[in-house]
């Protein structure tokens, strides 16, 4: 609805009879300048502010344009669309009487992670973004509130500012990480290979109807939680079922999860794969004891093939299983351009790149493989990835770590 169709898009859908509704923006002429810490008023600086289309050749006869009263105008000028036309738009301010030395910015693909900002003076901003080889789409500032960028600029400060990351967790479960990701300055991309699906059986139903009976629990993943609390809970249980019962969670991230439905989980290994739980049960008695341990379908069996060695009784019951979701295909092409790729389990991996190899699209050669842990590296490898980046912690926080590290040490200095 600025500089854009909306409005004769509008009308002709009004004239067709088509019902419509428009959902309301922020245009690129304050978004943009907000991106690179520049506010388009400012009480101190200017009160008024003019968008203008950068398009028009300033020197063709009959402009539509007023130079002299943009050039007298009190206030922020606001050119789109004017990389191309910079130089002339500057000289015919000028010209008109607008300062020289006055402050002005052009912010090209703003809001983007290839966003750049040059700022200088209406004298030298033409030659200082043909040097820079700024490309549109752009917009450029002219006005005093251009020169508070040297004190506001916020977003090229944050470590991971200019850098695309791929999040291919489940939706549900992806806010997390992408948000934490955005917070460091990241462009996240969501494009969530795997979808968690429930499993109802009778296995499930006896285990948890019989759950007082059991010696040990042990939950292997945060979505194991969610859903065996669920399964709790659907049949009138809560947390007083599991009070004789010894609880065991593979890593922190998953007695965190526990403890957000009010238990607290007695063995945790500091390592969140299922050898570190192994290790860690090694001194709880399990002999002759009845064990459940809830869990992906697809889970491996390193757990419960240590503990039934112990001469534990094992019941291995499946809470979910994960499955491929179908990427959209602009979640496929800008994957296919970013400069990192998280992978949080091996679903994750193998469903990306089975995504990835029905598109056509081949794995983004120059982006950085950051995985969660030691077997998610290991099936990155199996289906030949180089995994250039795995967290000392194998749980979000130490992803988001590991992958800071690693921005920091490509930083340049």
């Amino acid at each position: 609805f600025v500089f854009g169709r909306g409005g004769e898009e509008a009308q002709a859908l009004a004239a067709a009879g088509v019902p419509f509704e428009v959902v309301p923006g922020v245009t690129a002429g304050v978004a943009a300048p907000a991106y690179a810490g520049i506010p388009v008023t400012h009480r101190d600086e200017a009160s008024a502010v003019a968008f203008i289309t950068g398009h028009e050749d300033p020197g063709k006869p009959g402009s539509a344009l007023d130079w002299g009263a943009l050039a007298a105008f009190p206030g922020t000028l606001v050119f789109y669309m004017g990389v191309r036309n910079l130089e002339g738009i500057a000289r015919s301010l000028i010209d008109a009487g607008r300062p020289e030395s006055e402050p002005a910015a052009v912010v090209a693909h703003g809001t983007l992670p290839e966003q750049r900002v040059v700022a200088g003076t209406l004298a030298d901003i033409a030659e200082r973004a043909a040097a820079a080889e700024l490309t549109a789409p752009a917009v450029t500032v002219v006005g005093p509130v251009a020169g508070l960028r040297e004190t506001l600029a916020w977003i090229e400060r944050r470590p991971l500012f200019g850098r695309s990351v791929v999040v291919t967790r489940a939706r549900e479960q992806s806010s997390t990480l992408a948000h934490r990701l955005a917070a460091l300055g990241a462009a996240v991309v969501e494009a969530p290979a795997i979808r968690i699906v429930p499993r109802e059986s009778e296995e499930l139903d006896r285990a948890v109807e019989g759950i007082e009976r059991y010696a040990l629990v042990c939950l292997t993943s945060p979505n194991g939680v969610r859903l065996f609390a669920e399964a709790l809970m659907r049949r009138g249980r809560d947390a007083r079922a599991l009070a004789g019962a010894k609880v065991a969670t593979i890593g922190p991230g998953t007695a965190e999860a526990l403890a957000g439905f009010g238990i607290g989980a007695d063995v945790v290994p500091e390592r969140s794969v299922a050898e570190a739980l192994v290790e860690e049960l090694e001194p709880v008695p399990v002999e002759g004891r009845p064990v459940l341990i809830a869990r992906a379908a697809e889970a491996r069996d390193v757990l419960p093939d240590a503990l039934r060695e112990r001469g534990a009784h094992v019941d291995a019951v499946a809470l979910y299983e994960t499955v491929a979701e179908p990427l959209p295909e602009r979640a496929i092409d800008a994957a296919a351009r970013a400069d990192y790729v998280t992978f949080t389990s091996s679903s994750t991996v193998r469903f990306f790149v089975e995504a990835l190899a029905r598109a056509g699209t081949p794995f983004p050669s120059e982006a950085r493989v950051v995985s969660i842990g030691p077997v998610t590296s290991s099936t990155a490898h199996e289906l030949g990835l180089d995994v250039h980046v795995e967290a000392a912690r194998h749980d979000i926080d130490g992803l988001v770590e590991a992958l800071l590290e690693d921005a920091n040490q490509a930083a340049p200095a």
